[in-house]
């Protein structure tokens, strides 16, 4: 009976219910929520301005890494909290999440440029605010447990995979759009980026502030007996040797607080960055889910008024290169080197900007260059990003990318040979005018930065066609993962090296006696006391004989002869690139 069963038909209905069934099975939930069809939007849309607020929204807040200095500088005193303690991190360990965010950007964007075509834009942005706001969340809980690994994987790893790959998504949506107007679409969205520092900015200084808990203050310097024991300095406190910090009035200009000179506890304190971390976290959570649910992408049939397309109904161009084929052309690796070279510079200023004018500046001009004037040239370098952005966008859709990139990579040259001479300017002679070209040279040179940023997409739809933009910018920002690694490296390597040629020389000049007296140990442990944080170029300015310039306003002189040098080679690179030639591109169907 049972072998008789194999002869039976199976009805026509019971074909068309499996059809049924398959066909439900296929439309999943996930695919009704996060599809790649949920983002289109009907034939009856057409308000293409209104898509301008989601696309900004997420990049407002995946551009938030730009003002990390504004964090970076606190993080390096999470201890000490006046000054950094023995146990605290170092700047450079603290400028590395910067690094790590915009290289995991690149990286990530190459990789995911496919599975975004294939999931679409919404289910991309989800788990790109998953990435983003959770991994600010788990960079503040690195901070409370003082792990660089965690701060790193969190701030760093998720973080910066949440940026790469929500970047492009609502990008190509809203060049999409805007078909007539690439370079404006492109400035747009990108605007948002290279906006995010200007909330991140004043929004983690209030919290801080807000979060902060002041440390014990045991007297000055004077009236309180330390000792020295492995290079770090002690205090007895209630019949206990702690661990002790002495802030200068040079070391308390940098504060945003008014807090007296003399010897702090280490670890008495807390400058509040946990809490204000995890609280921008959640936020940018919540701002990131809401804009991938608002994202739509415009209808197939639809054209702005005005405009024909000149591959007719789908609005794009005949002549694409596809995402494999751009690989082999000279095209994309010359504009990946100028773009490098761009890059580097600008991301090497906003990785120290807010340290970098304290240092330089502050000295010289102590009652104009305060904790809170530092803040206020951070958020003037992260507005020249935004207006750059959307300024040079505005003026390649009229004198076209390459002018654009020409101004880009000539121009940045002399802005950024200027700061030496800034510098030196400003010791021999304190004055505001050396200090306000400082700031015209170095923010009209993250305007370019931002300009490379926002019309580099409309550039690469101009050689490459806008078919495939989306993944090509993708691979186009492994550029920027390496601008990433090496451009704030470079900075403090260099500065890095400026700062220990400067002890040294001052150690030469130094008073054995008077050294002994002011540190409790002989000049011979001075590396010891150089590793702990214990002795610093201000700490021997106090101590220098009369006469001895201090070196700290020149520890970046090397560091900007050298962005000019790249800026050099991007120049080079861009009057190479040339049409791209007929051979590479798609065959029509």
């Amino acid at each position: 009976m049972y072998r008789n069963l194999s002869r039976l038909r199976v009805s026509p209905a019971l074909h068309a219910g499996k059809r049924f069934k398959t066909e439900h099975t296929k439309t999943s939930f996930f695919d009704r929520v996060l599809g790649p069809n949920t983002v289109e939007a009907s034939p009856s849309f057409t308000n293409r301005w209104l898509m301008v607020l989601p696309a900004f929204g997420t990049h407002m807040c995946i551009g938030s890494p730009w003002a990390w200095s504004a964090v970076s500088g606190s993080l390096t005193k999470e201890f000490g909290f006046v000054v950094p303690a023995a146990a605290d991190w170092s700047l450079s360990q603290c400028t590395i999440p910067l690094s790590i965010v915009f290289a995991l950007q690149g990286i990530s964007a190459a990789l995911a440029g496919k599975w975004q075509m294939r999931v679409g834009p919404r289910c991309a942005m989800v788990v790109a605010g998953l990435c983003f706001g959770g991994g600010l969340m788990v960079g503040s809980l690195g901070i409370a447990l003082h792990s660089l690994p965690l701060l790193y994987f969190g701030y760093g790893f998720l973080a910066g995979c949440g940026v790469g790959i929500a970047y492009t998504p609502p990008l190509q949506c809203l060049i999409q759009w805007f078909p007539d107007r690439k370079g404006l679409a492109s400035g747009l969205t990108i605007a948002g980026f290279g906006s995010g520092g200007m909330f991140f900015a004043p929004t983690m200084s209030y919290l801080m502030k807000r979060f902060a808990v002041m440390p014990e203050h045991l007297g000055t310097a004077d009236q309180v007996t330390t000792v020295v024991q492995d290079g770090r300095l002690f205090a007895d406190v209630g019949g206990a040797l702690k661990e002790v910090v002495i802030a200068n009035g040079h070391d308390l200009a940098a504060l945003p607080y008014t807090l007296p000179e003399g010897v702090y506890v280490v670890g008495s304190g807390s400058t509040g960055s946990v809490a204000a971390l995890g609280v921008c976290g959640f936020g940018y959570f919540v701002i990131m889910m809401a804009s991938a649910f608002a994202i739509r992408r415009p209808s197939p049939s639809y054209l702005p008024q005005g405009y024909t397309s000149p591959a007719g109904s789908d609005g794009l161009p005949q002549r694409n290169v596809t995402v494999d084929a751009v690989m082999k052309t000279p095209q994309f690796y010359l504009l990946a080197s100028t773009f490098f070279c761009v890059a580097t510079g600008g991301m090497g200023l906003f990785s120290v900007a807010k340290p970098m004018m304290s240092e330089v500046f502050s000295g010289s001009l102590p009652t104009l260059v305060t904790a809170s004037f530092g803040t206020g040239y951070l958020l003037m370098l992260t507005g020249a990003n935004l207006s750059g952005r959307l300024g040079w966008a505005a003026f390649s859709d009229r004198f076209g990318r390459r002018t654009s990139f020409q101004i880009f990579t000539l121009g940045s040259i002399p802005l950024y040979l200027l700061v030496p001479y800034c510098v030196s300017s400003v010791v021999s002679n304190p004055s505001a005018v050396p200090l306000s070209i400082f700031m015209v040279s170095t923010v009209t040179a993250i305007t370019c930065m931002g300009g490379t940023y926002a019309i580099l997409p409309a550039y690469e739809s101009d050689l490459f066609g806008a078919k495939y933009v989306g993944a090509i910018h993708g691979r186009m920002l492994l550029a920027s993962t390496a601008a990433a690694l090496v451009g704030p490296n470079i900075l403090l390597a260099l500065r890095n090296a400026s700062e220990r040629t400067a002890i040294n020389e001052l150690l030469t000049q130094v008073d054995p006696e008077r050294f002994q007296a002011t540190f409790n140990a002989p000049i011979s442990t001075s590396q010891a006391l150089i590793e702990t944080k214990t002795l610093s170029i201000s700490k021997l300015m106090e101590i220098a004989p009369p006469g001895v310039v201090d070196p700290t306003p020149f520890l970046y002189n090397t560091t900007m002869y050298t962005m000019a040098g790249f800026m050099a080679i991007a120049c080079l690179s861009h009057h190479l690139v040339k049409p791209v030639d007929p051979k590479h591109f798609e065959k029509e169907a």
